[in-house]
């Protein structure tokens, strides 16, 4: 099986076939205020052993300064769907162009604590591409493992007292980087759909 097949399968299983999928960490009660559309463009490199691009947000962003996260953000009203909202924001973010992603499908949505509905795009892209990461949006670009994102053993839940009260968070490390929160949540999520698969 292909690894196009592989990803279609797993985001073809319906949300109602794993209840253990994350669908956020927004508490009731605690939204305040309108829930914002976005996604995100998971962008799986097809290499031998297949890596995942992502990106640092500079320490100097209003939302998520300093995070690891997919390129990506909120989906604007002339996208045509959360589709067409990652594909421009991966071009925006990093250079990527939307004709180069081999668009396998959509993952389950992820509602953030800051107020964000989240759809994760999955894409296919080759290796080699001249990417160029935007300063302004991204302070350093990196690929790291397909096999260690999706290791559970390497999935790592932490927990916080946030407005007084204890949160759990999942936590993957690569080589010094801290990937936490929502695009570890997601990481997780798509873990889980594979394991059905």
């Amino acid at each position: 099986m292909t690894l196009a097949e592989t990803l279609r399968d797993a985001l073809a299983l319906g949300r109602h076939r794993n209840p253990e999928l994350i669908t956020g960490d927004v508490l009731e009660g605690e939204e305040g205020g309108d829930i914002t559309p976005a996604a995100v463009l998971v962008p799986v490199v097809e290499r031998p052993r297949p890596t995942v691009i992502l990106t640092l947000r500079p320490e100097t962003m209003r939302k998520h300064p300093g995070q690891v996260s997919f390129p990506g953000g909120r989906i604007d009203p002339d996208d045509e769907g959360p589709v067409a909202a990652a594909l421009r924001e991966a071009e925006e973010e990093i250079g990527l162009p939307p004709d180069a992603v081999e668009v396998i499908g959509v993952a389950d949505v992820y509602r953030t604590i800051t107020g964000f509905e989240v759809t994760p795009v999955v894409g296919i892209v080759p290796p080699g591409l001249a990417l160029r990461p935007h300063p302004g949006e991204v302070a350093a670009m990196f690929e790291v493992p397909l096999h260690h994102l999706l290791d559970p053993a390497h999935q790592l839940v932490r927990t916080v007292e946030w407005r007084g009260r204890e949160r759990c968070y999942y936590e993957i490390e690569w080589e010094g980087r801290r990937i936490w929160g929502a695009t570890a949540a997601m990481i997780v999520n798509l873990s889980r759909r594979l394991e059905l698969a």
